[in-house]
């Protein structure tokens, strides 16, 4: 196979492949980012014991959990400007990325204070932390910690799934693939140079988790 493989056009291509990744790289940030941000709130209302903050949150996590990511990305392409609220197609991706993967997030957070005990909680209301202090202080630092791993896969899950973007013609590491068969008609050179750079990204986001997990096992044993 790869005596027909033409890496000249591989080497030719690769700026716009770099362009790509770095776009890619971003816009995961961007999206892991306001997937937390996203997360922590539903993970908020959906422990709390007001009714009206529960209810929404349950019905968010379940939407976005129950629905693929495609679907939720053309809703929000086509739906918002017919609501008559124009955004750019970037805008709309790490919308729909951060939406998606806050509902998962959120889920991990839960599990995460449903393993801190509650003794802690008791103690922080011995000390005087209202509601509020006692999330921000007590038990989301704790809940984050505990679940940093599946949260770290969650975040990898993500920049995978970046890649339902170039179907609204953002400019990230599908999407240059995807202009390279158009303009050369070479599929094996256009997207297995896409997947090769996806595995570089995977591999990079895997060391942090092992190096965390380390850092982890290295400090629960001292």
């Amino acid at each position: 196979m790869l005596e027909y493989f033409n890496f000249r056009i591989i080497w030719e291509y690769m700026p716009l492949f770099m362009e790509g990744l770095y776009h890619t790289c971003w816009i995961s940030l961007l999206g892991i980012i306001g997937a937390l941000v996203v997360g922590m709130i539903a993970c908020a209302c959906r422990i709390s014991r007001v009714k009206w903050l529960v209810a929404p949150a349950v019905v968010y996590i379940e939407a976005i959990r129950s629905t693929p990511l495609l679907a939720q990305l053309y809703f929000l392409y086509f739906g918002l400007p017919s609501l008559g609220i124009d955004v750019s197609e970037l805008t709309t991706g790490i919308v729909a990325l951060s939406l998606n993967s806050g509902a998962y997030v959120a889920e991990i957070l839960r599990a995460g204070f449903k393993g801190i005990p509650f003794g802690q909680v008791e103690a922080a209301m011995g000390q005087g932390f209202n509601v509020y202090q006692r999330f921000l202080f007590i038990l989301l630092p704790q809940a984050l910690a505990n679940t940093l791993p599946p949260l770290l896969g969650q975040a990898i899950v993500l920049v995978k799934d970046s890649a339902v973007l170039s179907l609204i013609s953002v400019m990230e590491l599908t999407r240059a693939g995807q202009v390279l068969n158009s303009e050369r008609f070479m599929p094996s050179e256009a997207f297995l140079t896409v997947a090769a750079l996806y595995l570089v990204i995977y591999y990079a986001l895997k060391g942090v988790t092992k190096f965390y997990q380390l850092r982890m096992m290295r400090f629960r044993s001292a």
